[in-house]
């Protein structure tokens, strides 16, 4: 955890100390942590920020830094002996935390120095710390105010974390709710009355939870870590009652015995079985025999008759007033939790907005408890805090939310909208499923450049959904060809390539704010930005080759004419090796691992922006768009004369397609795609080396996107790809 806690301090460009027992054990703690999946670094060079050492060597090296963070063995006497050690070498005014999940902070400060306890705080991460939310701060009667402070302003603005201020109490905030609602459903479990699969079903996106619901969840976090925290609940809470609601259910105490601890160990609640073919199957653990079974599919109807409740609250409120076992079941457990929630959020949080922040965060809830409460109508609600609303979001904060519910909307169709977001700026807000592009984003994106011309000094697009975009609206394109209506299809990306040229050369900058997926059309509409604010977490990618085509709306255009805009002379004698790197990263359908990564492949420049924070990009992209306008933003100039190497780059590329085909490396079909795309990185058929404008290689995209849409396997590609969520290699 210590690692994966400076990995993210250096994801933000910080240089981090790394000390462990020694420097031996330091090293291979950061080399453990170069391996981890999902990856704790936006980029491998990341990691050079990080310095190894050992205590015994050297705590001297603490006497230079800002931040000190203790995120030792979960013991009191370990943590103690070593803070000791460390208060001789720390810097007077230096911050010095603890990660502990749930011993007590003023307890592991004792003894220490006046001025130790003022610059001393709890900063609970969650794992993995890159990708969860959640900081919990936690400050004791004798932390300096201006600590927590500057602790949480630079955890928000340049760790991306949502902070909350949490009590001193035992595991804070969210560990204590989520395990308290874990220990109900343990409690129905042990019924005999649901099945795990029928839990899971219930407990996940149904009511607005990640998929891994219960059970899967506690299998990736570990069936000895819930056992940890229970007994550490036990052991310090102080009400015999609310003692006897943490006590480890026997079937968790006998699954930890075995050694039956989730995925670490191989099964827990589920278990995964290889079979001869390479594939696998997963078993689900049957807790009267303790024994594996296949799995089974729940049948609840409930469920089936609730999908179609696309809001979250009039979800979970049909389905906890329901009549059926999963009414019955909500009713066992949420509600119990919710109340437990409100008899006890004044004593471990300072407002119900921390306490919604706390779960949604770190647990990845839609709806917090109280909100959940708001959205049932549970009578007991906001309890002891009713009388203290919640606060409003900082101006910085979800500006497009804030926007939309002053009714600062300019115009509107189905997938987007036009919203004033004030002081000149206007956005196009993306809003429909996975945000795909179809007419009616073309068409807003259209208007947002028009009506910011006419009215406005930038324009941004941006979204506050979970995903940028997702690429073309695949199945109306899938229709056409099926159809063999070609006009239509030129039409549809004719249109498109225009929209992405709009937005390049609007009189006004035009800011791209992407985040989460941003594929296909979507990179391609950063591509043309004046400028890119982008989600440290985006996961962009030009990854039409996947669904058997090539970027076609300006996108190939764009890479090609970023990648050779300045050669110098030797690179123009070289070009394959300019071009090579372009041509892999879409042939390959390469996809960012991070907003920083994005730069390595391409998708970004070093101009363009990075927000740590999701919830304050939209702000971060609205300065920077003002900053432009005040300067006395111009468009660029029209791409003109792009260099392309002709015959001698085709073919050099086409050898590098045959190897990959002959190796087993490509199937017929990619090589059919990859030699259309070789085509136009080389400029067409033209013999040798020159320069061609933007308009000509747009074109040979067109041409080169209808052909490959006459191909019956691109259109197997296309309709397995709508079907399953996955790619077809044919």
């Amino acid at each position: 955890m210590g690692a994966q806690i400076a990995a993210h301090v250096a994801n933000a460009g910080v240089p981090v100390l790394l000390l462990d027992i020694d420097a031996k054990t330091a090293r291979e703690g950061l080399n453990r942590a170069r391996r981890l999946k999902p990856d704790p670094f936006f980029t491998a060079d990341t990691a050079a920020l990080i310095e190894t050492g050992g205590f015994d060597t050297h705590l001297a090296r603490l006497s230079s830094c800002d931040w000190i963070v203790e995120a030792v063995v979960e013991r009191l006497d370990v943590k103690r002996d070593l803070l000791a050690r460390v208060d001789a070498h720390r810097a007077a005014g230096a911050t010095i935390s603890s990660n502990t999940s749930g011993i007590p902070l003023a307890a592991i400060a004792e003894g220490r120095s006046d001025n130790f306890r003022r610059c001393w705080v709890g900063a609970h991460f969650f794992n993995p710390p890159r990708y969860l939310k959640l900081l919990e701060i936690i400050p004791t009667a004798e932390t300096n105010s201006a600590v927590v402070a500057r602790l949480g302003d630079f955890a928000d603005h340049f760790l991306g974390k949502g902070v909350v201020v949490a009590r001193d109490t035992p595991n804070f905030i969210a560990n204590r709710i989520g395990l308290y609602g874990l220990m109900r459903i343990f409690d129905v479990l042990a019924s005999g009355r649901y099945t795990i699969e029928e839990i899971d079903a219930i407990t996940g996106p149904a009511l607005g939870r990640p998929k891994s619901a219960t059970f899967r969840t506690v299998d990736i976090t570990g069936v000895d870590i819930v056992g940890h925290v229970a007994d550490n609940l036990v052991e310090r809470l102080a009400d015999e009652t609310e003692r006897r609601a943490f006590e480890v259910p026997a079937l968790v105490r006998d699954m930890i015995a075995r050694g039956w601890l989730g995925e670490k160990s191989g099964q827990g609640f589920y278990k995964r079985d290889r079979k001869p073919d390479g594939s696998s199957e997963i078993f689900t653990l049957d807790p009267a025999s303790m024994t594996y079974r296949e799995r089974q599919s729940p049948k609840l109807p409930e469920l089936e008759a609730a999908r179609s409740i696309t809001n979250v609250g009039e979800r979970v409120r049909a389905l906890f007033a329901g009549r059926g076992r999963v009414g019955e079941f909500l009713r066992e457990t949420l509600a119990p939790t919710l109340l437990y929630t409100t008899v006890v959020a004044p004593s471990i949080a300072s407002s119900i907005d921390d306490v919604d922040h706390a779960m949604q965060w770190g647990f990845g809830w839609e709806l917090g408890p109280f909100e959940t409460c708001d959205a049932i109508g549970f009578p007991e609600g906001h309890g002891r805090f009713r009388e203290h609303p919640l606060p409003p979001a900082g101006p910085e904060l979800q500006i497009l939310r804030t926007a939309r519910e002053t009714s600062r909307i300019v115009r509107a169709n189905a997938a987007a909208s036009l919203v004033d977001l004030g002081d000149g700026v206007l956005a196009v807000d993306l809003h429909s499923k996975m945000n795909v592009i179809g007419a009616d984003v073309v068409q807003m994106l259209q208007a947002g450049v028009e009506e910011a011309e006419r009215n406005f000094a930038a324009l941004l697009v941006g979204t506050e959904a979970a995903n940028f975009s997702a690429g073309a609206n695949l199945m109306l394109l899938l229709l056409e060809a099926e159809e063999g209506n070609w006009d239509e299809i030129d039409l549809m990306v004719r249109t498109f390539q225009q929209t992405t040229a709009s937005l390049r050369y609007a009189q006004v900058p035009v800011m791209v704010c992407p985040a989460g997926l941003a594929l296909g059309g979507g990179c391609e509409l950063a591509l043309h930005a004046a400028r890119v604010q982008a989600a440290a977490e985006t996961y962009i990618g030009l990854v039409e080759v996947g669904v058997g085509l090539i970027p076609a709306g300006g996108g190939t255009t764009a890479m090609l004419a970023r990648a050779t805009e300045h050669l110098t002379p030797e690179q123009q004698r070289n070009l394959i090796n300019v071009v090579k790197p372009v041509f892999e990263t879409m042939a390959l359908g390469k996809v960012s691992t991070s907003g920083p990564d994005a730069r390595r492949l391409g998708y970004l420049s070093e101009a363009d922006g990075i927000t740590m924070n999701r919830d304050r990009l939209m702000a971060d992209a609205k300065r920077t768009a003002l900053a432009l306008a005040a300067d006395g933003y111009h468009p660029p100039a029209r791409w003109t004369n792009i260099r392309v190497g002709g015959d001698d780059v085709r073919a050099a590329l086409t050898i590098g397609i045959h190897l990959a085909w002959r190796a087993g490396q490509a199937t017929d079909h990619d090589a059919v795609i990859a030699r259309a795309l070789a085509g136009i990185l080389a400029g067409g058929a033209l013999p040798h080396a020159t320069t061609v404008d933007e308009t000509y290689l747009l074109d040979l995209e067109r041409e080169a996107f209808l052909r490959l849409c006459g191909e019956a396997k691109t259109r197997d590609r296309i309709r397995y790809t709508l079907k399953t969520g996955k790619t077809l290699r044919n």
